[in-house]
């Protein structure tokens, strides 16, 4: 998930490593940290901060190999899941390696974070991709935060199925209804969805049906700008904007397996991996389950189409990774060291190309896992957008929301709850 992001919850609970790979990746970090402890006392030690638990072991072997060529220096690998105690006791790592989402966002707003324009590696860094990172927060004069890794997310699909029933990739919204409808009557789940697990509903169902329609960066400016005035009448509002959106929304989950209401994403992986269903609203993270089931299943991704217009489909992506460096690091020069070992090309594009995300560096290779290469032509072309669901804070249930509203059908009460919890937020923000 991600998580992927961001409503910050998503990353732990789209987590996909499980029982011993878990348990290999926790301990090869754990132990790479005792001889660095002992170690303080000579040269320096910096601590590396990164919140992803499906990758310590790959970050762990790279701060290995930074540590040899470096013997000076010591890294830390910090793999707690918590960033705020480490601002809120000033004593933030190093260098940070997180997702850019609602919560670096504060960190960026606060101005606690170095500017890092002047490293050389800021230049590699593609603009499409940086102007991202300014979408949830800035601080003036300072580019915060340098995009590591590009996730992008769509419809994940079984190609022996579609194959198998005679049925293209859809390019438009009808032609969407029209697989749907094709594999309905030949009694084959269209979409797996899992209700069970709220962070699949709208970082899915709900982004992939906004995203291609409304651009989710501007729509949320102008909603900060209207704050407690936001409503039906408003030149903006959840209930006014999303309405057509939701609308393709409701259509949607008429396609989704019966039992959706009590299914997980576990229990999501579980079923497409066995071929129970034709399509599955999800992003890379879960591609590594379903392999653990099916290693050899012929599945690719493809944009979803929301409008009679090919030319409109987009890609929902997040900045999975980002790298900063806060203000009160006491060891500037070894972490802007670091970064720079960490940016550079080989680094960078073996780090995405082996975790199925996208390299956020200029020219670039592409992403050629056929699983996940479907989206490449929308991240070359910056035919993406960040979820709308990882705008909304989160302190608004949108995730039960939704829930509600699969089950009843009633997506406009949903929107209306959400332009009356977004008034209230704004409202209570303007007091303070």
């Amino acid at each position: 998930m991600s998580s992927p992001t961001h409503r910050s919850t998503a990353l732990s609970r789209r987590t996909f490593l499980v029982g011993s790979t878990a348990l290999a990746a926790l301990g090869l970090a754990g132990c790479a940290t005792a001889p660095q402890q002992a170690a303080a006392g000579a040269g320096t030690t910096i601590r590396f901060y990164e919140q992803k638990q499906e990758v310590i072991a790959y970050f762990d072997k790279l701060l290995r190999q930074y540590e040899k060529a470096n013997p000076g220096i010591s890294v830390i690998h910090d793999t707690t899941t918590a960033i705020a105690p480490q601002f809120v006791r000033g004593e933030p790592a190093d260098v940070g390696c997180f997702n850019d989402n609602l919560e670096l966002a504060r960190y960026i707003s606060r101005g606690v974070l170095s500017d890092l324009s002047d490293l050389p590696s800021a230049d590699s860094v593609r603009t499409d991709i940086r102007a991202l990172t300014n979408q949830y927060a800035t601080y003036p004069g300072r580019t915060s935060v340098l995009p590591y890794s590009l996730a992008a997310a769509g419809v994940i699909y079984n190609k022996k199925i579609f194959a198998d029933q005679g049925l293209p990739v859809p390019t438009t919204w009808s032609e969407f209804v029209d697989v749907c409808t094709a594999l309905k009557k030949a009694d084959i789940t269209p979409i797996y969805a899992t209700d069970r697990d709220t962070w699949t509903l709208w970082q899915g169902f709900f982004d992939y049906s906004v995203g291609s329609l409304v651009d989710p960066a501007p729509f949320f400016r102008k909603m900060k700008e209207i704050g407690a005035d936001v409503g039906p009448d408003s030149e903006v509002s959840f209930q006014k904007t999303l309405a057509e959106p939701m609308e393709r929304a409701k259509t949607i989950a008429t396609f989704f397996n019966p039992d959706h209401a009590v299914r997980s994403y576990a229990d999501g992986n579980l079923a497409f991996g066995k071929g129970r269903a034709a399509m599955y609203f999800q992003g890379p993270w879960a591609l590594s389950q379903i392999a653990l089931i099916d290693e050899d299943l012929d599945i690719g991704t493809f944009a979803l189409p929301v409008t009679e217009d090919p030319k409109d489909r987009k890609a929902r992506v997040n900045i999975d990774l980002g790298l900063y460096i806060p203000t009160a690091s006491e060891h500037r020069s070894e972490a802007e060291d670091l970064v720079e070992f960490l940016m550079q090309p080989d680094v960078i594009d073996g780090y995405n190309r082996d975790n199925l995300a996208y390299s956020t560096r200029k020219n670039a290779p592409p992403q050629s896992d056929p699983r996940v290469a479907g989206l490449q032509p929308y991240v070359d072309d910056a035919a993406f957008y960040q979820g709308t669901g990882t705008f909304i804070p989160t302190s608004i249930p949108l995730g039960n929301y939704l829930q509600s509203a699969t089950r009843s059908g009633n997506f406009d009460g949903m929107l209306q709850k959400l332009d009356a919890d977004w008034r209230r937020l704004a409202g209570r923000n303007a007091t303070v």
